[in-house]
């Protein structure tokens, strides 16, 4: 019996499928808890949505920042990218099926000690409050009128975390902390142009997880979302985002006895799309 965490698949079926085979994963026996990113860029995404569809109970999937850019573009929201490898799932003869299984996945999970999330967590928050702000985006986007969220949902302002926010701006906080964040000020001011290394920061930027004194340290902490990355040195922050889509491998974390331990196991991938 073991759990596995598995960084951005993005329509990579084949890897996703190698990867599986690779860990030997038993449905029956073992649990996969995916961070995020499912769909997008790779080239089926709709086998991605079906594979994890079906195992039910035994994977738990976060969402990502391409995963809501799916709903947006679905409920006409938004236009689709260029880069965009959407369409096999909004021409599918399922597709409310998909779309509503889709969004009624979580932005935030804790398990065996540690917290999931697709992007990072702003310093203010610990791990109960990120669970607690995240459940609040998840009731509007779970309700009937999902679609005003949608409307709602896109935007770099406010760029921090107030507690007295309140409505759309506070949710629009939330979820680009949960789906985008890289960097921020030590304040919790968001910065989201940058999307290159850690080393790339803007003056008086860092890693959401090299913030000094944020409430989530010491508290293990895995995500994707920042392909560019590489390891974080810091046994409190597990990235998992290792470039499938980008011809880099995927990479699923094999949860230790011990809290906080990992064993990294990884497939190959062929390049599906081309950086920039």
């Amino acid at each position: 019996m073991a759990t596995y965490l598995i960084g951005d698949v993005q329509g990579c079926d084949d890897a996703l499928g190698r990867l599986l085979e690779r860990i030997d994963f038993s449905p029956s026996r073992d649990t996969l808890y995916l961070l995020g990113d499912l769909v997008n860029r790779g080239p089926d995404s709709l086998a991605v949505l079906q594979r994890l569809m079906a195992l039910e109970g035994s994977a738990h999937c976060l969402l990502g920042n391409h995963d809501l850019h799916l709903l947006a573009v679905a409920h006409g929201v938004r236009k689709p990218h260029r880069s965009d490898t959407l369409d096999a799932i909004l021409h599918a003869p399922d597709r409310p099926r998909l779309l509503d299984w889709l969004r009624h996945r979580p932005l935030a999970l804790q398990h065996q000690g540690w917290l999931m999330v697709h992007a990072g967590v702003l310093p203010a928050w610990d791990a109960a409050q990120t669970l607690s702000l995240a459940r609040e985006v998840e009731a509007a986007l779970q309700s009937a009128d999902w679609g005003v969220l949608m409307h709602n949902m896109y935007g770099n302002q406010p760029d921090h975390w107030d507690d007295r926010l309140r409505g759309f701006d506070r949710l629009r906080v939330i979820v680009n902390a949960l789906t985008r964040l890289r960097l921020c000020t030590p304040s919790g001011v968001m910065e989201f142009a940058t999307k290159d290394s850690a080393d790339a920061a803007p003056p008086g930027f860092l890693p959401w997880f090299a913030v000094p004194g944020r409430r989530t340290d010491g508290q293990p902490v895995a995500f994707g979302h920042w392909s560019t990355l590489g390891d974080t040195g810091r046994p409190d922050a597990l990235a998992l985002d290792t470039g499938c889509v980008w011809g880099g491998c995927l990479t699923a974390a094999r949860l230790g006895a011990v809290a906080g331990t990992v064993e990294r196991i990884s497939v190959r991938c062929p390049q599906a799309q081309k950086p920039g």
